[in-house]
């Protein structure tokens, strides 16, 4: 189990991956307001960041910290969604966002003793799926778009993001060991 995190250790441990995901969200928030071609955003190549978070704080601190930094990163989310976006987006983002990272945070930890990439991998694919259905099923919703090539594209993007985001996996996991208060939740 994780070990309990006090004093400074809370810098780092908690204060850490909830302004990396608060980050992400408000970037993502921005990016998705710019094209990357005809069938996508740039926000589709950042949003797969928040699963790269949330799967590292599972590695390193275990699901009830993971969680509560998906939790946070749902707050700022509806908040800047409220504030840029219509209230179904808003919706659709929020629904899309918690449902898909409280998934993440269950398969990875289902999966956390297998190889090292399994629970990252497997965890960000079905969680994509997910949010990908959630979010434009709700967001498109009566809008008379053509939303599934939208959604494909979207997919498409972070799935590919899943499997390069393995690469920096470890070496964090590795540098918060190392320099961190605790070792990694196994």
């Amino acid at each position: 189990m994780a070990e309990k995190h006090t004093g400074e250790d809370w810098r780092k441990t908690v204060l850490l991956p909830v302004l990396a995901m608060a980050a992400i969200v408000l970037l993502s928030n921005i990016l998705v307001q710019y094209p990357a071609g005809e069938w996508l955003t740039w926000g589709a190549f950042s949003y797969p960041v928040t699963y790269f978070v949330t799967d590292v704080c599972n590695r390193w601190s275990g699901p009830r910290m993971a969680r509560r930094v998906a939790w946070a990163g749902f707050v700022v989310g509806v908040l800047l969604s409220l504030l840029m976006a219509t209230p179904q987006i808003a919706l659709a983002s929020g629904a899309a966002f918690i449902t898909s990272q409280l998934l993440d945070i269950a398969v990875f930890n289902r999966l956390r003793r297998q190889s090292w990439w399994k629970a990252p991998l497997f965890g960000s694919a079905v969680a994509s799926v997910v949010d990908t259905a959630i979010f434009f099923s709700i967001a498109f919703h009566g809008s008379g778009l053509n939303w599934m090539q939208l959604a494909a594209g979207d997919l498409g993007v972070k799935l590919a993001m899943a499997l390069v985001l393995l690469a920096p996996f470890r070496p964090v996991v590795r540098w918060l060991t190392e320099a961190g208060p605790c070792k990694p939740v196994l």
